[in-house]
């Protein structure tokens, strides 16, 4: 018994050892993998999307893209210099990159690797909706998202071995492999929604810092709404993605904090 007393310390150890907390809203993730194993392998990929799509480089929405990115790129690497975690920063690769593709969709890879679709353009009307989603991506990769859903899985994996392992009676053992899957299942959707949450007010505050107006937020969801009208989409409970409703509420909640980054910032239009 105090062997495995031991062994779960150990564990509960590692965990709260393994702990990452973003900056920028608080909220804190397990990290069981770093930047140098993740990058890599983010930068292949990115390489791989850049070579099996058609990339714009010149027209003026590339510009915008690329001008919107380095203006949030520098607001984060001025923040995590002030608050002494620069050295997070290292390795980072920033490069920005319009997809010509209908998708409303954008991202960002681990170490800084952005990928914009052009069908969003339309919704972000503006360089401040721009950086409604820029910020928003941008978010994710420094708050290590990434690295967090791995860890989540890998614990996920652990949990399932380990309790084949420690149930002896045969049927009882069926039981929990039918249904720890669903419970496993909704719980990581329920991680996926708190990491998109998460982005939202680190990305609001990234795009304030970068001298974009804070409201333009609500603005922009609010026309992802009507853009998306009509599809089929889950239930928010079983989807990653809260809807814009809420995603709304919670950024009118936090929008004095956004708003105090914002007329602060150096890089406001005077």
């Amino acid at each position: 018994m105090r062997k495995l007393n031991f062994k779960a310390l150990s564990v509960l150890m590692l965990l709260a050892a393994a702990c990452a907390t973003n900056p920028l809203t608080g909220r804190q993730s397990l990290s069981l993998i770093s930047n140098a194993q993740l990058f890599p392998q983010s930068f292949s990929q990115y390489s791989q999307v850049l070579k099996d799509n058609k990339v714009d480089k010149t027209s003026d929405n590339a510009k915008k893209v690329n001008n919107v990115g380095q203006r949030i790129k520098y607001a984060a690497e001025k923040f995590f210099t002030e608050i002494g975690r620069a050295d997070e920063l290292k390795g980072y690769e920033w490069e920005f990159s319009l997809i010509q593709s209908e998708q409303l969709n954008a991202w960002c890879m681990p170490g800084g690797k952005v990928a914009f679709y052009s069908g969003i353009l339309p919704v972000c009307q503006n360089e401040a909706g721009i950086a409604v989603v820029m910020g928003h991506e941008v978010a994710h990769a420094l708050a290590g998202h990434s690295a967090e859903q791995v860890s989540n899985a890998m614990v996920a994996q652990g949990l399932l071995v380990g309790g084949n392992v420690a149930i002896s009676n045969s049927e009882w053992r069926n039981v929990f492999n039918q249904l720890y899957p669903v419970g496993a299942g909704l719980t990581m959707l329920k991680y996926g929604r708190g990491m998109e949450l998460d982005a939202d007010e680190a990305g609001l505050y990234l795009m304030a810092m970068a001298g974009y107006p804070p409201q333009e937020a609500i603005n922009f969801w609010q026309r992802m709404e009507k853009a998306t009208a009509g599809q089929q989409t889950p239930p928010e409970f079983l989807s990653t993605h809260p809807n814009p409703g809420n995603r709304v509420e919670q950024i009118k909640k936090i929008m004095p904090q956004a708003m105090k980054y914002y007329n602060q910032s150096p890089y406001k239009e005077k």
